[in-house]
């Protein structure tokens, strides 16, 4: 890619870590620039907004408008800094040694500044098949974002004919990843004081035979599905947050813990579930409200990400790896976009510049010959587009 490429794409990369856009954070300000940029050349933005209108992702063509292309995904979100633990500011990119420093740099702004560079390009081909841009918020919580604007596709807005989402993964072609799936389970118990504990009901206690039987059920998942193209090659369960009591000489009424899945395609998630609500109401809930009828155990699922294959004969899959030049896909274990692209019948594939290692961390890089293997990539698409 020419060199003013690479300076443009640099140049974007600043804007665009120069917002704050952590996730609990709005991101508007960022989608007004990209809004205004992509104006600037002559291409009109459709906006997806939340109720409260403090969040959008975008959605943009370029090409013959109505006619589904492929489409760039992304999210505009980053998760949150300690400022303290960076040497450099988290928001003004710093460049050394070939590596530019700053938050999101790597996950994922590395990718969006690579696809606004490429918007010039993109305008002057004559494209056959269009490039859909599509900028998504709250990835880093769950997803959540991209979800209203993937109800519209084929609505309000063209649904692509695939989409190629640009997660960090050094350039190489990823076809498949696991799915996070999150539950809450809250115990409500009856308080006592310690001396009396008969007569009242420990949450705690009750919460601690849950999670020794989701230990069990973890034991279960190394044998039911397993993949060897990913690490570990089984669907993990991990107990990741627990809170109850209040002194230690009342019994406690309430405990709640959240849990994670990830999920291997083909896992039947609901069993899982409806095993651990089966010891629950079997073991536990009778003698609980034989003591306090309003005592009670709730299991609700928070968020699920479905986990993402794309198959062999996935067109998204071959065409990336023509315009990656490369012959090997690769599973990983973390989650992205794609599993819900693919859930709404759009072909997708993961492929983008930076290396997973270096997102999330403090002195977050990303290395500018990714941003140039992106940016060829991206170039090549253009010629395919206009073939």
């Amino acid at each position: 890619m020419k060199p003013d490429t690479t300076s443009s794409a640099i140049a974007l990369l600043t804007r665009l870590v120069a917002f704050d856009t952590t996730s609990h954070k709005s991101n508007r300000d960022l989608v007004s620039f990209v809004e205004s940029y992509l104006a600037d050349h002559g291409v009109a933005s459709h906006l997806v907004p939340t109720e409260d209108g403090e969040k959008a992702s975008l959605f943009a063509t370029i090409g013959p408008e109505g006619v589904p292309g492929i489409g760039l995904s992304g999210h505009t979100d980053v998760v949150p800094t300690v400022p303290a633990d960076w040497t450099s500011d988290p928001y003004l990119v710093r460049e050394e040694a070939g590596r530019l420093y700053g938050r999101g740099t790597t996950d994922m702004k590395g990718y969006l500044a690579c696809v606004l560079a490429l918007v010039p390009e993109f305008k002057r081909r004559t494209l056959k098949v269009p490039i859909h841009i599509l900028f998504s918020y709250d990835e880093e919580t769950g997803c959540t974002g991209v979800r209203p604007m993937i109800a519209e596709l084929g609505d309000r807005l063209t649904k692509p004919r695939l989409v190629f989402v640009g997660e960090p993964t050094n350039m190489t072609v990823v076809d498949a990843h696991k799915g996070p799936m999150r539950w809450r389970v809250d115990v409500t118990g009856r308080a006592a004081h310690s001396s009396m504990a008969p007569i009242g009901v420990n949450a705690i206690a009750i919460a601690a035979e849950l999670i020794a039987e989701l230990n069990r059920i973890e034991h279960d998942l190394k044998t039911a599905t397993r993949d060897d193209r990913f690490t570990p090659p089984y669907a993990t369960l991990q107990v990741t947050e627990i809170s109850g009591g209040t002194a230690s000489n009342i019994v406690p009424a309430a405990c709640h813990f959240g849990f994670e899945i990830r999920a291997l395609a083909g896992l039947d998630v609901e069993a899982t579930e409806r095993r651990l609500a089966t010891f629950a109401e079997t073991r536990f809930l009778g003698d609980m409200q034989r003591v306090a009828p309003e005592a009670g155990i709730s299991i609700r699922r928070v968020n699920s990400v479905p986990p993402f294959a794309a198959g062999p004969s996935s067109e998204a899959v071959a065409l990336a790896l023509k315009l990656a030049q490369q012959n090997e896909t690769y599973a990983v274990s973390y989650a992205t976009e794609a599993g819900l692209f693919q859930t709404a019948d759009v072909p997708a594939v993961v492929c983008g510049p930076g290396d997973i290692a270096q997102a999330h961390t403090a002195d977050e890089w990303i290395a500018i010959s990714e941003i140039e293997r992106c940016l060829a990539f991206l170039g090549r698409l253009a010629d395919w587009a206009e073939t």
